[in-house]
């Protein structure tokens, strides 16, 4: 079972569960939007029994973490110092890291700006953000990230939370969310100041003068990386997977073409299988046909 701890990195206090191996390589698992450490319930206990050191944080802003005022506190440079001073916290050098949706885009900046504390990357249906920069300009990529666009407003979309969140943890698997997880999940949106500090998450990103640079610039992820994309995404293209190589020299991407956005979800003994043999480098399967 996991246990649960509070600890106070890069100036703000982090929930986070953990089980596992504690003298085993150290797997941190990066939740997304608008979900919280429950993302991975169905990841962790295989991980932990492959041999794993599973360490799950709320990120900031979300469930039990601290929730920091104001658009600044949630830009991605803060976002990823905390993952690294958590990885440094728990008394390792270096870490594999698995992100999902935000959890992604955090995990990626990190291998980008601090590869020495990233061992090995995985994504799910999160884009490198130079490749997100060329595919933002899609007509058909505007019209998916429409509610980014809302965020934009001050204090409605927080009226908007539950019902936003009931409408987009929707996978194709039907299993993929219970009444009760919804009911945790509801619980966890409730937390005084968590409804403003996930959609900061969006306000600081338009705002991010380092993020567009980024962009612009294509940066580079050294460490070896597995992206893992569920076809039938609806917020996102498919075609966000392609072409990686050029940012991503030691790459290998993985397509399900029947699972969503919720990807760890909707095929959880399939993205399990595919974690652990590529966090134990034994992963060889480059791609999945569509």
């Amino acid at each position: 079972m996991p246990t649960h701890h509070q600890i106070v990195v890069n100036g703000v206090r982090l929930h986070y569960v953990e089980v596992g191996n504690p003298q085993g390589p150290l797997a941190v698992l990066l939740h997304g939007f608008p979900e919280f450490w429950r993302a991975w319930e169905r990841q962790i206990e295989p991980l932990a029994r492959a041999g794993f050191r599973v360490v799950v944080p709320d990120l900031r802003g979300y469930n039990l973490s601290e929730k920091p005022p104001g658009v600044s506190a949630y830009r991605v440079g803060t976002l990823q110092e905390d993952v690294a001073a958590l990885i440094r916290a728990l008394g390792q050098g270096r870490a594999h890291v698995v992100g999902h949706d935000w959890g992604g885009i955090v995990a990626w900046a990190l291998a980008i700006r601090q590869p020495e504390v990233v061992d090995r990357l995985v994504i799910l249906n999160a884009p490198h953000p130079a490749r997100a920069r060329q595919v933002a300009r899609k007509p058909a990529q505007w019209r998916r990230s429409w509610y980014i666009f809302f965020f934009q407003l001050p204090w409605l979309p927080e009226r908007f939370l539950h019902r936003f969140g009931a409408w987009a943890l929707h996978g194709t698997n039907p299993q993929a969310y219970t009444d009760e997880d919804r009911r945790l999940y509801r619980e966890a949106w409730d937390q005084p100041g968590a409804a403003t500090a996930m959609i900061n998450y969006y306000r600081a990103l338009r705002r991010s003068r380092r993020a567009r640079r980024e962009s612009a610039s294509g940066a580079q992820v050294r460490v070896p990386t597995l992206v893992i994309w569920g076809q039938r995404d609806v917020a996102l293209l498919p075609e966000l997977a392609d072409g990686l190589d050029r940012w991503v020299p030691d790459l290998r991407v993985v397509r399900l073409p029947r699972a969503s956005h919720w990807v760890m979800r909707d095929e959880p003994v399939r993205v399990n299988n595919l974690l652990v043999e590529f966090l134990s480098g034994a992963l060889v399967e480059a791609s999945v046909p569509t």
